[in-house]
């Protein structure tokens, strides 16, 4: 078997095709499918199955797209419970695609309906764990409390992750290899390595999952430090469960409107350019959230601040980007949410507050320092002893705790963040002055 790895590197996300005798099986895959029928075309492969290993939380997968225009059947757990057209896959079951027979293993953990995929062929082993068995770590299991057809409480997961880890792997071959849906960077887990492939050898070596402990010691160890939920996650759990719409015909419907002034009164406005451009010139209630390149996790934090079925508009520097952006808007499913992508007229319209480095170096206390960072920095300890602690994808919500008597500083940790944090609370507080601090956090940390 011939196996492919994409990854898509904001969201740290691992898709996989395995090619057969002319034959291509998918495993997890992202948002758009024309990745994977240029690549079956290469093969001269026909795409005949897609696995899911369970309804993902942090991207909207196209297997019921790829169902639709390649004929593909779908193998998801019975457990999961989908409303689309699929088979049942789950312990027990197996199916022959050329020379490579998959198989299913329930792995419950990181959500009630997780199964690994394993793959075998002439004595070689493969293993899809979706987001069960990480390289370094596993998958948390706080995720699935009140999304999805089978809700679970953390710690009953917690148990069975401990569950899975001491008895569903035990049949396998160290040499059996070990392919995640996610690396590190992702919000699935939270100390994940940065390789993207092992060995269950080496996992059962170096994996703190697969050591000798107790159940308490496990689920205590799980559930600690975990990072935050952003709310786009259940919103994409019941998209995933459902099957979305095709991508190309919901990124074509999105409205482009050129050089305007204004939009809408109350409808909010993410600002995807880059904050010194922001900074000078932008549409009031905009959130300035960059998506330069994909360095930037665009993705999540426009799902982590904006809510799933709030409307919203996109600004770009120009048009040159409206594919792009798009294409990244459409893997968290928000699309639909979208009123149109728009570029600014020439005209000034509202700019931001320019920040004085020195006066703030020189008089810290006539300014209220916001702390944006996620509460695992947090517990690492503030950079500003004065400051109010409250997490970016929690800031809209809080910004009332915020007092207005002073000069507002923004901080996060390296300055991509401060600047979506500075523009929610200029847009909370148009009479007060509002700074990013910007990447000249660097001084201070």
């Amino acid at each position: 078997m011939k196996i492919k790895q994409f990854k898509d590197s904001p969201l740290a996300h691992y898709s996989y095709t395995i090619v057969s005798e002319g034959k291509m099986a998918l495993v997890d895959p992202g948002r758009n499918p024309l990745q994977y029928y240029n690549y079956a075309e290469e093969e001269n492969a026909k795409i005949v199955a897609v696995f899911e290993t369970h309804p993902h939380a942090d991207f909207v997968s196209s297997h019921c797209q790829i169902h639709e225009q390649a004929g593909a059947t779908i193998y998801a757990s019975k457990l999961l419970g989908a409303d689309y057209e699929h088979k049942a896959f789950d312990e027990g079951d197996s199916v022959q695609m050329g020379q490579v027979i998959f198989k299913a293993i329930n792995t419950p953990g990181h959500s009630p309906d997780s199964i690994t995929i394993v793959a075998e062929e002439k004595g070689e082993t493969a293993l899809f764990t979706g987001d069960t068995l990480f390289i370094g770590d596993v998958g948390r299991p706080d995720l699935r409390e009140k999304v999805g057809n089978m809700t679970a409480k953390r710690v009953e997961l917690a148990k069975a992750m401990y569950h899975t880890m001491n008895n569903k792997y035990n049949n396998l071959p160290d040499d059996a290899l070990v392919y995640p849906a996610h690396g590190a960077g992702s919000l699935c887990g939270k100390n994940m390595s940065s390789d993207s492939s092992s060995t269950l050898g080496n996992e059962r070596k170096y994996n703190w999952a697969f050591r000798e402990q107790t159940e308490e010691k496990f689920v205590e160890t799980i559930l600690q430090d975990q990072p935050f939920i952003p709310h786009y996650f259940g919103f994409n759990v019941d998209v995933n469960k459902t099957g979305a719409d095709n991508v190309q015909q919901t990124k074509a419907a999105v409205k482009l409107k050129l050089l305007v002034d204004k939009v809408e009164e109350g409808i909010t406005v993410i600002d995807v350019r880059d904050g010194d451009e922001y900074k000078k010139n932008h549409l009031p209630n905009s959130i300035n959230i960059m998506a330069r390149s994909e360095d930037d996790k665009y993705e999540t934090w426009l799902g982590a601040i904006v809510k799933p079925k709030e409307p919203f508009y996109i600004v770009v520097k120009s048009m040159g980007q409206v594919g792009d952006i798009l294409e990244r808007t459409a893997k968290i499913g928000y699309e639909k949410q979208l009123r149109g992508i728009v570029t600014l007229a020439g005209a000034t319209l509202k700019e931001s507050d320019e920040f004085n480095l020195k006066d703030f170096k020189d008089n810290k206390e006539q300014y209220t320092i916001v702390d944006i960072r996620n509460e695992s920095e947090l517990a690492q300890g503030k950079i500003f002893d004065d400051a109010i602690a409250i997490p970016l994808n929690e800031l809209r919500e809080r910004s009332n705790e915020v007092p207005a008597d002073k000069p507002i500083v923004v901080h996060c940790a390296g300055g991509y963040r401060s600047s979506a944090g500075s523009s929610i609370l200029e847009n909370h507080f148009p009479k007060t002055k509002v700074y990013d601090l910007s990447e000249n956090i660097k001084e201070f940390n």
